[in-house]
């Protein structure tokens, strides 16, 4: 079953209450780079799936891994669990992105995207986490049941940032350690510092809400390099931006999937060749690609992304050791040249 991402329930989250600024009219937020998309659009993109959406498998084995690591002090090590959720361990600090765990990106357990295999890491075998990034409330990226099984299954739960106006979410939700954060607002912990960044993308969580709660990526500054997680985004000035202000980075994980048809979809999903390209304008020195082969949220084929990422390589000259995809449960430890320490 095919259905946007951007509209897939009937519910609504709370929304931000503030002060106006440059991205945010008292309402709602902005890009930078506005989108043109309405109503007319989403029943086309919705009409056109039935046709034109290519069929993907309705399960993927896959064996559940362990996390080799506790805690890790020495280099990046990460973990890909599934979608955009990474575990990130550095500098003693163990980070989840965008955690999912639930078997539908939906506000219905029984309609929605459902996804096509196993987390690559049971969520009962993760080592404690101390910090959860939420880079937006979009089913596939603010999972409600994910977040209250780790809040419960832990002594002490873990902070959660992400932006303005989803704390009252967590609050709802019954998360005790949460923090609201506007684009370039930084959060400091265990001398690793969290920047909230632009990106170009959407929030909401059902007809009514739409952006009235802020979307970010998130730049991670440690010791052994810093960490770029994009989160959810189409392409635009925001990573060269980020890469002359942040940059280089050792690590950036990018999205490459569910960029199909380009006419809709690029205004807020970058396509392999586009992380390429923002690969280069973070100038990270490893990259890892996510956002794929979880969920069904596009029309492209379930291995498209990997395969057309591969190609992108090829035309820039770089390979899988600059940019690559970890198989769905396994770690990698990284290590940078440019590491401050």
């Amino acid at each position: 079953m095919f259905i946007t991402h951007t509209t897939n329930g009937c519910t609504a989250a709370p929304s931000h209450e503030g002060a106006g600024s440059a991205h945010f009219d008292g309402e709602r937020f902005y890009n930078t780079q506005r989108m043109d998309k309405g109503s007319g659009d989403m029943f086309k993109l919705g009409w056109g799936a039935m046709f034109e959406a290519e069929s993907w498998p309705s399960w993927v084995e896959i064996q559940p891994q362990s996390v080799p690591h506790e805690r890790v002090t020495e280099g990046i090590s990460v973990t890909f669990i599934n979608h955009a959720s990474f575990l990130v361990q550095v500098d003693g600090l163990n980070i989840l992105t965008d955690p999912i765990y639930s078997d539908r990106a939906s506000p219905y357990q029984w309609a929605g995207p459902k996804r096509v295999h196993a987390p690559g890491v049971r969520l009962e075998d993760l080592p404690p986490i101390d910090v959860v990034l939420v880079s937006h409330n979009h089913y596939d990226h603010l999972d409600e049941a994910t977040l209250q099984r780790l809040a419960a299954q832990q002594e002490q739960q873990p902070l959660v940032l992400s932006g303005l106006g989803n704390g009252k979410l967590f609050q709802q939700l019954g998360l005790d350690d949460f923090r609201d954060l506007d684009w370039n607002e930084k959060y400091a912990l265990g001398g690793v510092e969290f920047v909230f960044s632009e990106c170009r993308h959407r929030s909401g969580r059902g007809f009514g809400d739409q952006m009235e709660t802020l979307w970010g990526a998130f730049v991670i500054k440690t010791g052994a390099g810093n960490i770029y997680f994009a989160g959810d985004t189409g392409y635009g000035a925001h990573f060269k931006n980020t890469g002359d202000q942040y940059g280089p980075f050792a690590l950036a994980l990018l999205p490459i999937g569910a960029y199909e048809p380009r006419w809709f979809m690029r205004d807020v999903h970058v396509n392999p060749a586009e992380a390429v390209q923002a690969h280069f304008d973070l100038r990270s020195e490893h990259s890892l690609g996510m956002h794929f082969g979880t969920f069904q949220l596009s029309y492209e084929a379930r291995e498209q992304p990997v395969l057309e990422l591969r190609e992108a390589l090829s035309k820039r000259g770089l390979d899988e050791e600059d940019f690559s995809v970890l198989p769905v449960g396994l770690t990698r430890v990284f290590r940078s040249a440019k590491a401050r320490r």
